[in-house]
């Protein structure tokens, strides 16, 4: 599997390396990025930062692109990007955010395929000192924070320790220990831009990219089922097997009942809205190859 991966690797690299027809940048993009979720300021873009950075760090963005110029107006763009959100309902205007008073931070690491469209023909290879604004859209993933948990079912306990039969279905204990877990996510780049060719080589840019996500765990707001285990104290066992009492049964059904009442309790707003990554940068490229020959 991995020798075919680096063999398709390898082919993408030849084939954008014999296309004769491209002109190629490379370069860099800084900015903020801000979520919008369950918890936390809701404005789409530009949200302030807030609190010390030592704790909450700064909502920044910073990542590196490549450009292939099909022709003046056409580019196809490849981002690695990182980002850094934080979220708190103290600084939200909603009051019943406010009263909620919940919190916290994200890391993000991030890559996307974009296709570009300029207005006017700023890609051209004969021309500087020329602006265009464009459009684009793309697909990508994000690597990024969750909260998991696991809920531990256990037995009623005497002074001194000793685990005690259940005198009824009801009659045990069940706690949760969270803990972080990373996953991935799809997400939908698309947004505006300005472009600004004020060299032969050089261009910078300047855009503001909504990214609406396949995921609202972004904010830590919900636990998915999948990222939810139970385990089971074996200290009193099911008659003749070695599997504990509480996962047989009505105990074990009452054990399920509550992890759905845990899901459901430990959910924050709205459960069927995913969040959204918005990012204002400016970039920086350089122009380099063999110059496309935009022929009619």
């Amino acid at each position: 599997m991995n020798k075919k991966l680096l063999l398709s690797l390898f082919a993408v690299i030849l084939t954008v390396a014999s296309v004769k027809a491209q002109r190629h940048e490379l370069g860099v993009r800084l900015g903020t990025s801000n979520l919008v979720g369950d918890i936390g300021r809701t404005g789409y873009v530009l949200q302030a930062p807030f609190g010390e950075t030592s704790k909450y760090g700064f909502p920044a963005y910073g990542g590196i692109i490549y450009r292939m110029n099909f022709n003046p107006y056409q580019t196809l763009r490849f981002d690695l990007g990182y980002s850094h959100i934080q979220f708190g309902d103290a600084w939200a205007k909603e009051e019943y955010r406010r009263n909620r008073k919940l919190y916290g931070t994200n890391t993000l690491l991030e890559a996307d395929a974009i296709f570009e469209y300029n207005l006017f023909p700023v890609n051209n290879e004969q021309e500087r000192g020329m602006l265009s604004p464009y459009i684009f859209a793309g697909i990508g993933a994000m690597m990024h924070d969750v909260t998991q948990a696991t809920l531990i079912h256990d037995y009623r306990r005497d002074v001194d320790g000793v685990a005690q039969a259940p005198v009824n279905e009801i009659d045990f204990n069940t706690t949760a220990e969270y803990y972080s877990g990373r996953k991935v996510t799809g997400y939908l780049p698309f947004g505006i831009g300005l472009k600004y060719k004020f060299n032969y080589n050089w261009a910078i840019s300047g855009e503001l990219m909504f990214r609406p996500t396949l995921t609202d765990q972004l904010d830590y707001s919900t636990i998915n089922a999948k990222d939810l285990k139970s385990t089971y104290n074996a200290d009193i066992l099911a008659p003749n097997t070695n599997t504990s009492l509480l996962q047989t049964d009505i105990y074990y059904a009452v054990s399920k009942e509550r992890e759905r009442e845990f899901l459901k309790n430990r959910e924050v707003g709205d459960p069927n809205g995913n969040d959204w990554i918005n990012s204002v940068t400016l970039g920086l490229t350089y122009s380099f190859g063999r110059p496309p020959c935009y022929c009619d």
